[in-house]
């Protein structure tokens, strides 16, 4: 599922989740803005519910985050980025 902002990011990012780096992707384009109800047409991509969509977006349009060549890390990596922070890291070094 994309985030409620378009962003100007491209290229390859690092998948992060609880504090830690669990892999990387290629973002290639950010689709959008879409509304709760367009995006729902397309359930069987992002397979989230509706009462979470319509919570999520707080009525405001999402987007979609377009991704290429996924790759787990073999072994996941603490990362120091503060709870909630919605960042753009160019660069992970563990702790």
């Amino acid at each position: 599922m994309g985030d409620k902002e378009n962003e100007d990011v491209r290229g390859e990012v690092v998948i992060l989740s609880q504090g830690y780096a669990l892999g990387k992707a290629r973002l290639i384009n950010v689709l959008g803005p879409f509304t709760v109800e367009e995006f729902l047409e397309f359930k069987d991509y992002h397979k989230v519910n509706e009462d979470f969509l319509r919570s999520y977006s707080g009525g405001k349009k999402l987007y979609v985050w377009v991704f290429e060549e996924p790759e787990e890390f073999e072994k996941k990596v603490k990362v120091s980025i503060p709870r909630g922070a919605r960042v753009w890291v160019r660069d992970v070094k563990s702790d």
